[in-house]
């Protein structure tokens, strides 16, 4: 008797501790999350990534935010599939040819991930409607680019060479709280650059103009290598 009860015991045991494991587990990332967003836990750093770019923090979060999609309807960043994301923003009635380089660095980043390709996805965000906002004939073009292609809207000018790429626009107070690198300050210059959106919608990281575009690839790969989103 005194067996079976012991092997009662054990199985009980062994099945409160495989209904305690996914507790666990979500309690432990609410609570790195929650260092995260207070800006106490560098994850990306953690994570052991070169650091070519610079950690937001504390990380800024889009999914709240309703913009306009590239036919004028709401639409909010829940509504793509979860996945990282490189952000070239631009603020202004013009994508001038600082813009047109992001959107093709950002282009060429995302085609040499390779095998990573489609755990990750290319967003526009303009603080004017991206219909409106100008674009002189592009210096950087597309193989089958159009040969007509003087002059036009950057929504044109996305729709016409980069394929796949989600053009969004929000107001320009929104665009400056969350992309506050590339609002003019007092006394500072504009810091230009993009960002990388994690999977779960945080502005997590900021890039210069001036970084290597291979060692930015590097730091990239193996950042999705080392998540699981």
């Amino acid at each position: 008797m005194s067996s079976q009860s012991e092997t009662r015991g054990q199985g009980r045991a062994v099945l409160l501790l495989i209904a305690g494991i996914p507790l666990t587990m979500m309690l432990a990332a609410s609570w790195l999350w929650y260092f995260v967003v207070e800006g106490d836990l560098n994850l990306v750093g953690a994570i052991g990534t070169a650091n070519n770019g610079t950690l937001v923090a504390p990380p800024r979060e889009v999914r709240p935010v309703v913009f306009a999609d590239d036919a004028g309807r709401p639409f909010r960043w829940s509504d793509l599939e979860p996945r990282w994301t490189l952000v070239v923003a631009n603020a202004g009635q013009s994508c001038d040819s600082a813009c047109e380089r992001r959107i093709w660095f950002t282009r060429q980043i995302h085609i040499a991930l390779g095998r990573e390709f489609n755990r990750v996805r290319r967003v526009f965000i303009a603080d004017h409607g991206s219909a409106t906002v100008s674009m002189e004939s592009p210096a950087l073009k597309p193989e089958g680019w159009p040969a007509n292609f003087e002059s036009g809207t950057v929504l044109e000018y996305l729709s016409a060479g980069h394929a796949g790429l989600v053009a969004l626009d929000t107001t320009p107070a929104v665009f400056e709280g969350l992309f506050s690198e590339l609002s003019p300050k007092s006394g500072l210059e504009q810091e230009g650059g993009w960002y990388l959106v994690d999977p779960a919608g945080w502005v997590m990281m900021h890039f210069g103009d001036d970084l290597d575009y291979k060692a930015v690839i590097a730091d990239l790969k193996f950042l999705l290598k080392n998540s699981g989103g």
